[in-house]
């Protein structure tokens, strides 16, 4: 099975939960929906144009992070709106919360994702076309991690050809990438490890209507200081062994 990995890095990163309404919260990861304007994007599509040839009945999306990561809260000054005539800012400014990811020190560290793509078979001519403008480094639109003004770039591109298994249901794997928590029979972490891990509801697809309404949500596991989660899975999983560590990774479908 062919894989594409793609190690995306920046200095900041902000993924709005999209849940909540006055206070701008963060995800750790970008969410499948994410990952998918990011692969639209350096392909120049149109926005809201994807969501169809990009389902994960489609292509096939993983992720890990790649450095340990932290969380904090700013404020930002936005336009106080309470009708149309405020957009000219009458009513003046407020302070809204923002959270942001960064890497432990923001002066030194940057935060580093590494995205897998993989296809079922109806798709193969969109992950040859993709495959082809991230080994050319033939980018439409420039990355960026979440909001606009937070810039990435892409440290490196690889080619796999992945082992799939099946899991056993007595074995420990120690998994790499963001698993979905139905795919998990166990997280078997020792009480002295300093693993840290987070669960997550993440968006994973959108109806074809163009209107970014939400077609598909997936609860997510996930380690935030790119340490391996030791799981006892229940679904396929697959190994990459170009990396000098093999990474055992799954997908968020």
């Amino acid at each position: 099975m062919e894989i594409i990995s793609i190690d995306i890095s920046g200095k900041f990163a902000h993924f709005r939960k999209f849940y909540v309404n006055n206070t701008a919260l963060s995800y750790s990861i970008p969410p499948r929906t994410t990952i998918m304007g990011m692969l639209a994007s350096i392909q120049g599509k149109d926005r809201d144009s994807y969501y169809n040839e990009m389902a994960s009945n489609k292509i096939r999306i993983g992720v890990r992070i790649l450095c340990p990561i932290k969380k904090t809260f700013h404020k930002i000054n936005l336009l106080l709106v309470e009708s149309v005539t405020d957009l000219r800012g009458h009513k003046g400014r407020t302070q809204v919360p923002f959270e942001v990811v960064s890497g432990i020190n923001p002066k030194t560290d940057f935060v580093k994702y590494r995205i897998y793509i993989s296809y079922y078979d109806e798709a193969k001519p969109q992950f040859e076309a993709l495959k082809k403008i991230l080994q050319q480094r033939d980018f439409t639109y420039n990355l960026t991690l979440g909001t606009a003004n937070f810039s990435a770039f892409v440290e490196a591109v690889n080619i796999h050809q992945a082992i799939e298994k099946n899991a056993n249901s007595k074995e420990v794997l120690m998994l790499h990438s963001a698993v979905c928590t139905d795919d998990v029979n166990e997280v078997k972490i020792d009480t002295d490890s300093k693993l840290l891990i987070e669960e997550e509801l993440l968006p994973s697809d959108f109806k074809a209507d163009e209107n970014r309404e939400l077609s598909k949500i997936q609860r997510v596991i996930y380690s935030i200081d790119n340490q391996p989660i030791p799981v006892i899975l229940k679904s396929k999983y697959y190994v990459l062994s170009e990396f000098e560590q093999a990474e055992n990774i799954t997908f968020i479908e």
